[in-house]
């Protein structure tokens, strides 16, 4: 897109935001996740300022680089020139999040085909693998009200969401909240993993055997243990190095 480098004209810390969710955008393509150039991912820039990055609403994911990404306020306002338009109604669940949950420095929405078939069914995510326990034991659902960019919706998903990072919306897709750009693309990773599982172990048109429930309860200290109390930063300088193997022009 011959954007131009912002490396110079934001701070380190923002320039890095700027890498990783560049980097998140690209890897959610690589892993067919996208759906053309709709759905968004939203990460915090630090400090007391409620500003965003999100991308340049008509790019695919495979096209964002860093200085692509738009800076936004809570409202999807422009903070900075750009020549590339925003979605302020694609904003509206990503603000909403935002606003309620300090914790939630990224926040990464898909319209999978295998999320939406799981989100349409009435029991949801069912125990039946290890990925589901990991998902089960943060999970929240919200039901559709349409295509979400209406004001007043935004109470009902914040008092579904809670303190959860994982949220099916029903009959639209998945979405995860993380501390970082990396734990809440892991998140999804293994979110979008528990639907696919779930749709191939149910076209066996047998019955299916359910995880103990006493597993899903304790499955936050294994998840720990599996990353080594890192959570995503653990996988993701790999995902980093595979990426670079495709393409180094997201870091422009």
């Amino acid at each position: 897109m011959n954007t131009p480098s912002l490396q110079a004209h934001v701070s380190p810390e923002e320039w890095q935001l700027r890498l990783d969710l560049a980097a998140a955008y690209r890897l959610v393509a690589l892993h067919g996740w996208s759906d053309l150039v709709f759905t968004h991912i939203s990460a915090r820039i630090p400090g007391p300022e409620h500003h965003f990055l999100i991308n340049p609403y008509g790019l695919m994911f495979d096209e964002i680089t860093a200085s692509s990404l738009v800076k936004v306020d809570q409202d999807c306002n422009k903070l900075s020139d750009s020549p590339f338009p925003v979605n302020p109604a694609g904003f509206t669940i990503h603000s909403a999040i935002h606003a309620v949950r300090e914790d939630a420095g990224c926040v990464l929405h898909t319209h999978t085909r295998a999320g939406v078939g799981v989100s349409a069914q009435q029991a949801g995510v069912l125990p039946i693998s290890q990925q589901s326990t990991f998902v089960l034991a943060s999970l929240a659902y919200h039901d559709y009200e349409g295509v979400a960019f209406r004001e007043d919706e935004k109470p009902r998903l914040q008092a579904d969401l809670g303190d959860k990072n994982f949220l099916m919306l029903r009959n639209h897709g998945l979405l995860t909240v993380g501390r970082t750009i990396a734990d809440a693309f892991l998140h999804m990773y293994i979110f979008e993993s528990t639907c696919q599982i779930q749709l191939a172990a149910q076209s066996g048109g047998v019955p299916l055997t359910e995880v103990n429930p006493q597993i899903v309860q304790g499955v936050a200290h294994a998840m720990k243990v599996q990353t080594g109390g890192m959570g995503g930063a653990f996988v993701w300088p790999a995902l980093i190095r595979k990426l670079d193997r495709v393409d180094t022009g997201w870091r422009a």
